[in-house]
């Protein structure tokens, strides 16, 4: 006992002074966030007070009859039967710009279903626009909750300039709860990207050469449907990072879907014995063996029907018919030698893009549309049953830069914020410029590839910018 009083003020003063500095680290914390991340903070703080109270209200709790050690252990022999426990699951809050991350313990009878239906009572309790329940794991699940709508919260991007970690995963922005959405690109043929002009299309394109122009392992060819030259439209700064261009001209964009077709056969007859694997996403790309992307803006303009009996009418519908068969080749055939095809159009219905193309595509976003014949085509029939994802509620402009998509292993449709990017003034020109030198014709790395492997090269076809 004397020793204990002996040491009692230090172990009280250590005590002190780690409060202290907690409580120093916690204000210096709050006064460096942003404004939303301050009203977060002080959400989760109620968050956390308020949990057993809203637990119990929420049907959240569990009674236990059987008494704890300690009870068992003191309790005696004549006395009466110790009261039932109320178990409150346990939780950890952590804020964020959006709201507040709340990971909780189950508990025997109250499990994911039970957070799932009580969702809309927490939303209201922490002053959220919507929380959803997600497992996180055996025995545990993560709640979010968010306070200001992240869709209508404008965002901005801004390029590193460093080449991606991960070939295969390309981030388009993040969801309706924050958090962050990113699509796979292994074994994607196609991807179309629909919408309105202005709702966010060009944006996300500039966002995706940006994200993978500083990769040598990625190559990226442009066909431009609104321009008859590339100083004309959106990529008058993105083309210095595109082995290969073409505006409007028909005979300029058949003879760009040539030589990617002939790539494509040429990469199908040699994969295996030169990288050894069937499927390129089986060894990843490579800067000798690069992804190929074909990006496709104003697809229309290449796969129009021409209707006339002219010989200058019948040339016409002759290129965009064999416009889109060789474009058909590609999306139906490139999967595993590592060509991916983006196509964009204002509305992908099949007067746009042929549907025999646009329905091989796996991955599809929409922008907003105005009717939802547009919409379906984009998205396919099912979006007729998500009214409140369908594209066409995102005309208002507070929804410039959000489009919507059906993502894998979630119900339904996701809406999605794609950041800004800019263009010409700053960011993708400047990441274009200074990766020009990265850019190479995917044609002669195939030969340059061939040749250190002891195997003759195919002669090429002429293909300028």
């Amino acid at each position: 006992m004397d020793a204990v009083t002996k040491y009692a003020p230090d172990a009280l003063l250590v005590v002190v002074v780690l409060m202290g500095v907690w409580l120093l680290v916690t204000v210096v914390r709050y006064l460096r966030a942003d404004r939303g991340t301050q009203v977060s903070i002080r959400q989760a703080v109620r968050v956390r007070w308020g949990r057993v109270r809203l637990a119990r209200m929420a049907g959240l709790t569990v009674t236990d009859k059987t008494p704890g050690l300690l009870a068992q252990i003191t309790a005696q022999k004549d006395s009466p039967a110790p009261a039932p426990r109320v178990l409150t699951p346990k939780i950890k809050v952590k804020p964020d710009r959006f709201g507040v991350i709340v990971r909780a313990r189950t508990l025997p009878q109250v499990g994911l279903e039970e957070y799932q239906k009580s969702a809309r009572f927490l939303a209201d309790a922490w002053r959220c626009t919507r929380v959803s329940v997600l497992p996180d794991g055996p025995g545990r699940v993560v709640i979010r909750g968010v306070r200001s709508d992240p869709v209508t919260t404008p965002t901005t991007h801004r390029p590193t300039g460093l080449p991606p970690v991960d070939l295969t995963r390309w981030e388009l922005g993040i969801d309706e709860y924050a958090a962050k959405v990113c699509v796979s690109l292994a074994n994607v043929p196609g991807i179309t990207v629909a919408g309105v002009p202005g709702a966010g299309k060009t944006s996300g394109v500039n966002k995706f050469v940006c994200d993978f122009a500083p990769s040598p392992s990625v190559q990226i060819a442009g066909a431009d449907g609104k321009a008859s030259r590339a100083s004309e439209g959106d990529y008058a700064d993105l083309v210095k990072r595109m082995f290969a261009f073409c505006g409007d001209d028909l005979d300029e964009a058949n003879a760009l879907f040539k030589r990617l077709v002939e790539l494509r056969k040429r990469r199908s007859a040699t994969i295996r014995d030169v990288l050894g694997v069937k499927n390129l996403w089986h060894v990843g790309p490579s800067p000798q063996w690069p992804l190929t992307v074909l990006i496709i803006d104003e697809a229309h303009t290449y796969f129009r029907e021409y209707k006339g009996s002219d010989a200058s009418t019948k040339r016409l519908a002759a290129l965009t018919a064999e416009n889109a068969r060789l474009v058909e080749d590609l999306v139906k055939k490139d999967r595993s030698v590592g060509i991916l095809v983006i196509l964009i159009s204002q509305k992908t219905t099949g007067d746009a893009i042929p549907t025999f193309i646009r329905d091989v595509c796996p991955i599809g976003l929409s922008f907003a549309q105005k009717t939802v014949e547009a919409a379906v085509a984009a998205l396919g029939e099912d979006i007729r049953n998500w009214p409140d994802a369908s594209p066409v509620t995102l005309q208002d402009p507070a929804y410039v830069g959000v489009a919507v998509m059906a993502m894998q292993g979630r119900p339904g449709y996701t809406r999605i914020r794609t950041p800004y990017v800019a263009d010409a003034d700053a960011d993708a020109a400047r990441v274009a410029e200074d990766t020009s030198h990265l850019t190479a014709d995917p044609d002669l790395c195939l030969d340059t590839l061939l040749r250190s492997t002891g195997r003759t090269a195919t002669p090429l076809s002429p293909l300028t910018k």
